[in-house]
């Protein structure tokens, strides 16, 4: 593996934001994230649950609800009192259209997924038809006395109940009027509490609807008569969300207190045909409220304060017992937030309205390895650059040479100047931007520094000249004629001719930048790309997907490299496959062209292309025989893959020069050590 100084940084104060609420949409197995900071995220669970598709947040928009209609279209709807629809394909926002009944709390689609039904801060219940181009205003449903917290349609279509503060109604749809009140318990734990917030309701086939409350409960009611019929004490504080199996034979609700639990429609004896509903699980994976949850066919969902997202495998629900069995906690983004300036040894650190620029500290210490070596200069913040506006920043990148610094938001695309005097740094703006470059998906500059690449929301790809303080528009590659595909990762070569850009679809295509023309693309993989780079000798693009499949592809040639055609061939080792987070980043050693740096959040790896592949009856982590073995030995049974699990979580790795890496890692104690205090409960023997 060869030994290197590594800068271990832990001075990026990153703090993922809250997950607010999540919708599964069983059609195409991806569930859509929102945080309370706005921002909406896609993942495609059937591609190793990879986060495909990224909405950046918007400081006046609080998201409140999220729901799929009509198959793939997405739409959310928040405090500010707007419905919005999603564009999966650009990745913005398609338009807003304003309800006018205040903060909207909760949303619902129909079972046909033609209709979309919204409940808000005035009472009102307002149903929407949902348009091919839009959503048009239907109607509204008989006024409640108080907000609207929570939703659900019969799957037939016919009836709604919609959760408030002391009660739940029960409408029907055709004449909009409210057919049923039940009038919620305020006890709890004996004590009548000022107020019962119905946080979620799900109505079942059977006509029964299924409650949860401020005050700790679940309960069943009777929507034909509008009777309580069951009602659980299951936690001492809020239970705060419900989501039920299309199946309708379980369904999973989570508490303030972290807890989710899983209920079961089970026979009341072995041969009884009635059933009744159990609690059968509960799960602790989170320490913070669990503020949503969703119910996939093989697995429980939840996300909240403490901002992870926990997929639960149900182990009855799995055909395979495989690694898809396993727990995943996913708490950092699939997107690179970090970039580094290998000459000036800098690193700006992206965060939702601002950026930070770090200088690495440096030591004149040596030492054997694994020793930590103090530093003789520590590291130095030089810049704190603020955003203007509430939108929240999409990409960033400073330039290898250190001297730029571009970042973009929805609306706006911003480019600085730096200048450096000794210990002092002077920032200018580069003013009067094209309007077309009013927005970026990913910002890229040359290794040279003279060349800027940016990706467009509208799939145009542009070519920007750096010279002094000033820039000048080369070349814009549009995308082919009737797509509009937003391109979420870019590569470029060391000596600037060609440029890789992957899109939403998971193709690669491959541009040549002297003749400003596409020079080819990359055959489709059925997995989206999650990293790519290209060797600075050769010019092979290395491309790694979400199912852990690297690929090597030579760019001259059009074709895979034998080395890549072998690994196909053979396979890579159970191990590496099984891994469930996804590799973010790959680069080169300058002077050991056989070697393929790469990282995941919890492993940083070397290749060897020059070694055999592990095979699975190989120890992959532990590919180093013992020192006393002679060298002849030692090369026989090294392999490809020299693995390092010392640094995790690890958000960012790369070399600065041949014998120094830098490793930016975020321990999770951190993140909890700054959300706000979870509920107190109380423990045996304290």
């Amino acid at each position: 593996m060869g030994e290197f100084k590594v800068h271990r940084v832990r001075f990026f104060n990153y703090v993922p934001s809250g997950i607010r609420c999540v919708a599964y949409n069983n059609q195409s197995n991806r569930l859509a994230v929102s945080r309370t900071d706005g921002t909406v995220e896609v993942y495609n669970l059937s591609a190793n649950y990879f986060q495909e598709k990224f909405f950046p947040g918007h400081e006046s928009r609080a998201t409140e609800a999220l729901c799929w209609a009509e198959g793939q279209r997405l739409f959310s709807a928040g405090l500010n009192g707007e419905i919005m629809e999603y564009d999966l394909q650009a990745l913005n926002i398609k338009y807003a259209v304003d309800a006018f009944g205040g903060p909207i709390w909760s949303m619902a689609a129909s079972p046909s997924g033609s209709q979309l039904l919204v409940g808000c801060e005035d009472g009102s219940v307002k149903l929407f038809q949902i348009t091919p181009d839009k959503i048009q205003f239907e109607r509204n449903f008989d006024r409640q006395k108080s907000r609207i917290l929570s939703l659900s349609w019969h799957p037939s279509g016919t009836h709604i109940a919609a959760g408030s503060i002391d009660y739940i109604s029960v409408f029907d749809v055709k004449s909009g009027s409210a057919v049923h009140k039940m009038i919620v318990d305020r006890q709890y734990m004996g004590v009548s509490k000022r107020k019962c917030i119905v946080w979620g309701v799900a109505f079942l086939s059977d006509g029964t609807v299924i409650s949860v409350d401020s005050a700790g409960k679940v309960q069943f009611w009777d929507s034909a008569t509008g009777t309580l019929v069951k009602s659980h004490l299951i936690a001492n504080a809020d239970v705060q969300s419900i989501a039920v199996a299309e199946q309708e034979d379980s369904f999973v609700v989570g508490t303030a207190e972290g807890t989710v639990f899983h209920f079961q429609l089970v026979p009341v004896t072995s041969n009884s045909s009635e059933k009744q509903w159990v609690r059968t699980k509960p799960f602790q994976h989170h320490t913070h409220d669990v503020r949503t949850v969703a119910h996939s066919p093989t697995a429980l969902i939840s996300g909240g304060t403490d901002t992870h997202l926990v997929i639960r495998p149900l182990m009855e629900k799995v055909e395979v017992k495989n690694y898809d069995a396993a727990l995943r906690k996913i708490t950092f983004p699939h997107r690179r937030l970090i970039s580094c300036s290998k000459k000036r040894q800098l690193l700006l650190f992206q965060f939702a309205h601002h950026l930070e620029l770090w200088r690495l500290g440096s030591t004149v210490a040596t030492g054997k390895n694994g020793d930590t070596l103090p530093l003789s200069k520590n590291a130095d913040h030089l810049l704190h650059l603020k955003t203007k506006g509430p939108e929240n920043i999409i990409c960033s990148c400073i330039s290898p040479c250190g001297s730029w610094i571009a970042y973009s938001t929805v609306s706006r695309f911003f480019l600085y100047r730096l200048n450096y005097e000794h210990d002092n740094i002077s920032l200018k703006r580069v003013s009067k931007m094209p309007p077309f470059l009013r927005s970026a998906l990913q910002i890229l500059f040359s290794e040279d520094s003279t060349k800027l690449f940016v990706a467009s929301n509208q799939g145009a790809l542009h070519i920007v000249q750096l010279s002094g303080g000033s820039f000048k528009h080369l070349h814009a590659f549009q995308p082919q004629s009737g797509t509009v595909e937003a391109m979420c990762l870019l590569a470029v070569s060391s000596d600037g001719n060609w440029l890789a850009a992957s899109g939403t679809s998971a193709g690669v295509h491959v541009y040549n930048v002297k003749q400003l023309k596409l020079h080819c693309t990359v055959p489709a993989y059925n997995f989206p790309v999650t990293a790519m780079a290209i060797a600075p000798n050769t010019n092979n693009l290395v491309i790694a997907h979400s199912d852990q499949q690297v690929f090597e592809y030579s760019i001259p040639d059009k074709q895979y490299t034998d080395w890549s055609r072998t690994v196909q061939k053979q396979g890579f080792h159970h191990l590496w496959l099984q891994r469930d987070t996804p590799i973010t980043h790959i680069s080169f050693h300058p002077k050991r062209p056989m070697h393929i740096l790469l990282h995941d959040a919890y492993m940083f790896c070397i290749i060897d292309k020059s070694l055999p592949l592990p095979n699975d009856k190989t120890l992959l982590y532990n590919p180093f025989p013992p020192t006393n073995e002679s060298d002849v030995v030692r090369r026989r049974t090294a392999h490809a893959f020299k693995i390092s699990k010392i640094y995790k979580p690890l958000l960012f790795m790369d070399l600065l020069d041949e014998r120094t890496l830098v490793a930016v890692e975020r321990p999770l104690d951190d993140i909890i050590a700054q959300l706000p205090p979870p509920i107190k409960k109380k423990k045996f023997g304290t």
